[in-house]
Formats: C-alpha cells, sequence, structure tokens
C-alpha cells in the first residue's frame, strides 16, 4: 500500500519516501487514516515501528488545510519525556514538511539550554511545538507561549513519562488546553498508569496494539503484527572483572563501525569511555550529567561515525533513531525487562539486521532469566575463549544488573511498581502548582 492511499497529500507521501518508507509500516497504515479523520487514538508499539511518522504526517496535513488560523498560534503540541527525543521528533518533522508551503513553522523547547534563547525564538509563535513538560511549562508561565489554540495533543512514551515522575506536570498541561481537540497517546507498554491517563484524556479512542502476533480484535481494538526480525540476540557469559577486556577484544574482533554500550550509571559510563580509550578505540559517553552541548557533540560525532563507541546510560534506550546501527552491547543488564527491548531496538531498525550482545555474570545470570521470560524470548549463551567465567552458579537468585548497592534505589521502586501495572499515578482532571524543576526533563539516569 503506498502512502496515497492513506489519505495524505503528495508532498507528503513523498516525503515519508524520501525518509526510507517505501511503504507505510502496521503502525503507520492504521494510525494515519483515524488521525486524519479527527479520532482520538491510544497506540501501544514497540520501539522502530514508526511512531513518529504515524503521528506527524496526519498533523502536519492538518496544519497545512488550516491555514485560516494564525500562524502564530501553536497548534500542535507533542510532549515527551527527554531533551533527545525532543530533538529527533523536531528533525522528523521538520523533515517532513520541508515541501509543504508555507513549511510549518516548529520548534523543540527543553531544558538545558538557555530558556531566553528559547524565549526569543518563540516570538512570533510557532505552530508545533515539541517539549519535555517542566520547560513547557515554565515558558508558559513567563508569557513566552500560550496554549489556548492547541488542536492536536500528542503525548510519546507516555509510560516514560508517567514512570520518570511528570504525572502532576502533565496534569497541569493538560488544565491549559482546550477541551475541544484531540488527543493521542503512544506507549510502549500500558501500565495501569497509562491507562489512567488515557481515560481520562481521550475521547472514544481507537486503541491500536502492534505486537509480534497477529492477537485478533475487533475493529476499533486491533491488533496488529509488528515483527522485530534481523536482531540478532547473544548473551556472553564472563566475571564481572573481564567486562571491559572482553569490550576490547569485541571491538578489535569484529567491523563494527559502531557500537552502543549500555552501562548501569553515569560513572560507568566514564569508566567504560576510558578503558576503551586506553585501547586505542574511539569512544565518547551520554549521560544525563552531560551539559546539553555535550549529549548533542557526541551523538553527532557517533552518528557521522566519527567515533566507534558511544557509552551510554537508560537515556539513550528510547527514540533515539541511529540509522544503520550494528551492534548494541549490555555492558550492564537493565533493570527492567522492558527497557531491554528498548535498547537492543536501537539496531536493527526499518528492516536492517543487527547484533544485540549481553554480558552477563554469576550474579546476574538469574536477571537475564527474568528478562528471557517475561519477554517471552530464548537468549543462546557463550563463551569466549580466554575469557571463561570463574564461576558459573549466581550466589543469589533475585541478582539484577547493574547493582548500585544491595537496596534498590527509587528508580528502581519505581520501575519496578510500573512493572507490576500497580503504581499510583495523580489524577489528570486538576491542575497542580507544586513547584517544578525547570530542567526535569527525564535524565534521571
Amino acid at each position: 500500500m503506498p502512502f496515497s492511499l492513506l489519505g495524505l497529500n503528495a508532498a507528503l507521501a513523498e516525503a515519508a519516501l524520501a525518509m526510507g518508507y517505501r511503504t507505510p509500516t502496521p503502525v503507520q497504515a492504521r494510525a494515519v487514516p483515524l488521525i486524519l479523520a479527527g479520532r482520538d487514538v491510544l497506540v501501544s508499539a514497540p520501539t522502530g515501528s514508526g511512531k513518529t511518522v504515524a503521528f506527524a504526517l496526519p498533523l502536519l496535513q492538518q496544519l497545512a488545510t488550516e491555514r485560516a488560523a494564525a500562524a502564530s498560534e501553536t497548534r500542535v503540541l507533542v510532549v515527551v519525556p527527554t531533551r533527545e527525543l525532543a530533538v529527533q521528533i523536531t528533525h522528523a518533522i521538520e523533515a517532513l514538511g520541508r515541501h509543504l508551503a508555507p513549511r510549518p513553522s516548529v520548534i523543540a523547547l527543553f531544558g538545558g539550554v538557555s530558556r531566553n534563547v528559547q524565549m526569543m525564538l518563540l516570538r512570533g509563535g510557532k505552530e508545533l511545538v515539541v517539549a519535555t513538560p517542566g520547560r513547557l511549562l515554565d515558558l508558559v508561565e513567563q508569557n513566552a507561549l500560550k496554549l489556548s489554540g492547541v488542536r492536536s495533543l500528542v503525548l510519546d512514551e507516555a509510560d516514560r513519562l508517567l514512570s520518570l515522575g511528570f504525572a502532576d506536570e502533565l496534569a497541569a498541561v493538560l488544565a491549559l488546553l482546550p477541551e475541544r481537540r484531540q488527543s493521542l497517546l503512544f506507549s510502549a507498554t500500558i501500565p495501569a498508569g497509562v491507562e489512567q491517563l488515557a481515560a481520562s484524556l481521550l475521547r472514544d479512542p481507537v486503541r491500536l496494539t502492534i505486537t509480534d502476533a497477529v492477537l485478533g480484535g475487533a475493529p476499533e481494538e486491533a491488533t496488529l503484527e509488528f515483527t522485530a526480525n534481523g536482531i540478532e540476540q547473544r548473551a556472553i557469559e564472563l566475571d564481572a572483572d573481564r567486562r571491559g577486556a572482553v569490550l576490547c577484544h569485541l571491538m578489535r574482533l569484529h567491523a563494527w563501525a559502531r557500537v552502543l554500550i549500555f552501562v548501569a550509571s553515569r560513572r560507568d559510563v566514564d569508566g567504560v569511555v576510558s578503558e576503551l580509550r586506553r585501547a586505542g578505540i574511539s569512544a565518547a559517553g551520554l549521560h544525563g550529567n552531560l551539559s546539553q552541548g555535550g549529549r548533542t557533540r557526541a551523538l553527532e560525532e557517533f552518528k557521522a561515525e566519527h567515533i566507534r563507541a558511544l557509552v551510554a546510560t537508560d537515556l539513550a534506550a528510547r527514540g533515539l533513531d541511529i540509522v544503520g546501527l550494528p551492534a548494541v552491547i549490555n555492558y550492564d543488564l537493565p533493570r527492567s525487562a522492558i527497557d531491554y527491548v528498548h535498547r537492543i531496538g536501537r539496531t536493527g531498525r526499518a528492516g536492517r539486521g543487527g547484533v544485540a550482545l549481553s554480558f552477563v555474570t554469576a550474579l546476574t545470570s538469574a536477571h537475564l532469566g527474568l528478562i528471557e521470560r517475561r519477554n517471552r524470548i530464548a537468549i543462546p549463551r557463550e563463551r569466549i575463549d580466554g575469557f571463561e567465567p570463574a564461576h558459573s552458579e549466581s550466589p543469589r537468585g533475585d541478582a539484577m544488573g547493574g547493582q548500585k548497592g544491595k537496596r534498590m534505589s527509587k528508580k528502581d521502586k519505581l520501575r519496578a511498581a510500573a512493572e507490576r501495572a500497580a503504581a499510583p499515578v495523580a489524577t489528570f482532571s486538576n491542575a497542580s502548582t507544586a513547584p517544578r524543576d525547570g530542567d526535569k526533563d527525564g535524565d534521571r539516569d
């Protein structure tokens, strides 16, 4: 099915092709016509399924047909949990809309950079705003932005927004929006908190669930097939203190142009980067303590293949689209099973192949088994000659990857609660007037 049959104009259909989509993905094929028709939509779909294009195309077409509205009025608002996702979505929207006449005005708003600069950029207004919640509310309070003209709202990575504690900010944002609007909610998973948010936010929504199997469903509760073929998943058994040596060995052995390496903490980022550099392997780090300029620079150098290894916390696990990334390595296992899916989803995108390797020690073996059970997968385990582990039995059955100590941190408790789908959330009918952190943009790694 070509994009033109989804009801899109010729310019937008060609823009989708230019971005590498020969035909619509399942989520695009179902969501685009519904959004064009003005329906509220609740979408659950895995990483790499084309969600950004699925909402960007129809919203851009709606903007193009509503030019009677003042160009200075914000008509579309996209709320996201992190700076990187805000920038990536903005770039995608700009690429899709570059052939429209006139081009839509788009801006990304997030913390970590000068608020005054963003206030200057907002002069004259922007039709489409992509923002993290804290900075968005700060700019509204400064009268740099008004949301009374918003006609379409998108909450992207809604589960992540809630797990990072943005419930109060979301309630405040919703209180500023007009009641008559179209609302779109995209989420990788639908725990209880997201269900509650959807119930208060969406009106007569169509639910779309993109999974690895066709489970059936009525037309208004569609379950579509989406497979993550092409990602080779393997686990390497080793001792914890040999992970750096094995990582350097793999980097020398394989001809990967780029590798994304996930670790548990900011301190681990710096340690692994230093070890790679000592081995003569170009590397950079990515975590929440970096300035926005440092984060942007690291990503740009990695995408341009100026460095081979990007070592990151789970800040990079969602939303980042790195074209042609051949490999992902879990130096530390993720704490939650769903984070494993998001991490490995950075490779194998757009139908291309990729490999995902996970380091597993005696202490984390049981946790890898938990990841396998919850994701209903089997990851073959192997050993590398010369790096065989000295210990193969786990001293405890509930070991977790990337342990920072025996007691669970606040973030671990939040993630565990989200996975049990029992985490309490704020009521979204009233705005919170509690003080906010203006740079509360999801960088809690």
